[in-house]
């Protein structure tokens, strides 16, 4: 079953080509939003950058869609693309354009919803799961305009 409009085989072939080289060494991350993103984000864009927290560098790259149903409203695939001992961060900003902005365009956090999630060095793979929590909202919009 689909969790995005993506299939998980596209999902995985979107994947940035250093990310994929890593798959070798590194631990696989699953970064994953469940459904409370569906009512008020359900069939809207959706990017994801994994950042190396120290040097602020993007690792891997993805976009899909928001489902509108399910379990989990989107899930992202970065095989091996987490190194020990590494913090990282996982940005996302959803293309919502609330009261204005521009269809595919990171704008304001008044339009368009954005995260940043910590995630701690790890020494295994890891799945994280978000839920929507405008409350925790972070500009990461100049993750994506490097791009």
């Amino acid at each position: 079953m689909s969790i995005t409009t993506l299939s998980r085989g596209t999902l995985l072939g979107a994947l940035l080509l250093p990310a994929a080289a890593l798959a070798a060494e590194g631990h696989d991350l699953v970064f994953q939003g469940d459904a409370s993103f569906q009512g008020p984000h359900g069939g809207q864009a959706i990017a994801v950058a994994l950042v190396e927290a120290e040097s602020g560098e993007v690792v891997a790259h993805q976009e899909g869609s928001v489902a509108g149903e399910g379990e989990m409203a989107f899930a992202f695939e970065f095989p091996g693309a987490l190194m020990a001992g590494t913090a990282y961060e996982v940005h996302y900003w959803i293309d919502s354009n609330f009261g204005g902005g521009s269809e595919g365009v990171c704008d304001a956090m008044s339009h368009d919803h954005q995260w940043r999630v910590a995630l701690d060095a790890v020494e295994d793979d890891l799945t994280h799961t978000e839920d929507h929590a405008p409350g925790r909202m972070d500009d990461v919009c100049g993750t994506f305009m490097a791009e």
